[in-house]
């Protein structure tokens, strides 16, 4: 079983690494093309629209799952090395390897928590605390706006 999972994770990587190159974005364009200048001579027929779109359905479907496993391996690939990071770095906080895993919710938690430690920390190196918050303030607003910010308030 593992060596069909390495066989679709090779697969996977080739064709997505293939599909991003330019030249097989203009060779689908012409191919668009050349369905579209076909159109006369087959009368706009039901069968002609038929075989773009099933064509268009079915490479599409499998892109999907493609692409996904690609971006699944890359982004397992970038958190192991901040992972690393995290470990080699003198005073980083070890307890954040694995956040990935957490839930919505307890990433927001852990969001805020950090907001407010950014917060305290800046007033132990002298900024002034309005600054620091109005920042943290205009990074909640982005992130979801009023609601954050109230629900950050009430939990102070």
């Amino acid at each position: 079983m593992a060596d069909r999972v390495n066989v679709f994770a090779r697969f996977a990587s080739a064709v997505s690494e293939w599909s991003g190159r330019p030249t097989i974005f203009f060779a689908a364009l012409g191919l668009l093309c050349l369905w579209a200048l076909t159109g006369p001579y087959f009368g706009y027929s039901s069968t002609w629209q038929a075989l773009a779109s099933t064509g268009a359905t079915l490479i599409t479907f499998l892109m999907v799952f493609i692409l996904q496993n690609a971006q699944m391996r890359d982004t397992r690939a970038i958190q192991t090395k901040l992972d690393e990071l995290i470990l080699t770095s003198q005073g980083a906080q070890n307890h954040f390897i694995g956040i990935e895993s957490l839930d919505e919710n307890e990433l927001k938690k852990l969001n805020r928590l950090l907001a407010k430690a950014a917060v305290a920390d800046g007033a132990a190196r002298g900024e002034r605390l309005e600054e620091v918050e109005r920042h943290v303030e205009e990074a909640m607003e982005q992130d979801g706006g009023e609601e954050k910010r109230a629900k950050a308030a009430g939990s102070s």
